[in-house]
């Protein structure tokens, strides 16, 4: 049987791959041409090479190293390799998503100052927990508590992304001491109820929203504000306040830069 060898221009122009490419592949030990002319060091390629090097691009663009290439070529630990540059990609999204949000925010400060908006938040399944604290400043600790808790009873169960999570306030009337409130989080799926901790799916709702910059003690400001744009423009409250800590002291050292988002659930009259 007649086996056809093509140049590497002409192999070239059948894979759509450069020649700089196809030399750097070699040189690597990906894809070595079938054929070397040792008189003029023509390389020259088969057509079934052309099913490798299709691999070859497909993991490139996934971004996996040539090392680990070199690997799954050989069989080994493809699945492994490939969990592995997924859950890198994940993280990696993670990280952009909160850029984005952030860069939204900063692009709304500088030009809609207070500015309160009407948005949809689509159905989720929760996790939460009640609880009394003593004082709003016993919140985050609360918050990483139930966290901990939820993850003790459901090692695998994965937050939503982009993350939502929120405290309500749930008493009648305004305490400064010994505090109703629930903390909940988005998650995946429904997991193992646990020390408090239960799972329940929301509704979708529409909420008015406002960001607040700055210190705790200080939002009663963006509360008056929101407040008054609910009162002005013919909205009902249908639910408890939700507070959104989106910086807080796990990850700012001054209580200026802390941010948060208020969200009252709403419908029109």
């Amino acid at each position: 049987m007649v086996i056809l060898m093509y140049k590497i221009g002409d192999f070239s122009k059948m894979s759509k791959t450069t020649i700089k490419t196809l030399r750097y592949y070699e040189n690597e030990g990906l894809l070595l041409p079938a054929y070397v002319d040792p008189y003029t060091s023509y390389r020259y390629y088969e057509s079934s090479q052309l099913t490798d090097l299709t691999k070859i691009v497909s993991l490139r663009q996934a971004g996996l190293s040539i090392n680990d290439i070199k690997a799954m070529l050989r069989g080994n630990n493809t699945r492994e390799i490939l969990e592995k540059r997924k859950t890198e990609l994940e993280c990696e999204l993670n990280t952009l998503i909160n850029q984005l949000s952030k860069i939204n925010y900063l692009m709304e400060d500088v030009n809609m100052k207070n500015e309160i908006t009407i948005k949809k938040i689509p159905s989720y399944i929760v996790y939460y927990r009640d609880g009394v604290i003593s004082d709003l400043s016993k919140i985050t600790e609360f918050v990483l508590e139930t966290g901990m808790i939820c993850a003790k009873a459901n090692p695998t169960l994965k937050c939503i992304h982009p993350d939502y999570c929120y405290v309500s306030y749930l008493d009648s009337e305004y305490k400064e001491k010994d505090l109703m409130v629930r903390y909940a989080q988005a998650v995946e799926s429904i997991g193992v109820e646990a020390d408090g901790v239960k799972f329940v799916e929301i509704p979708e709702v529409d909420v008015v929203s406002i960001y607040h910059k700055g210190s705790y003690n200080n939002l009663r400001e963006s509360y008056d504000i929101i407040l008054k744009f609910i009162e002005t423009n013919g909205y009902n409250i249908t639910d408890n306040v939700r507070e959104c800590y989106i910086d807080g002291c796990w990850n700012k050292e001054n209580e200026e830069d802390y941010l948060t988002e208020i969200q009252f659930p709403v419908t029109k009259r």
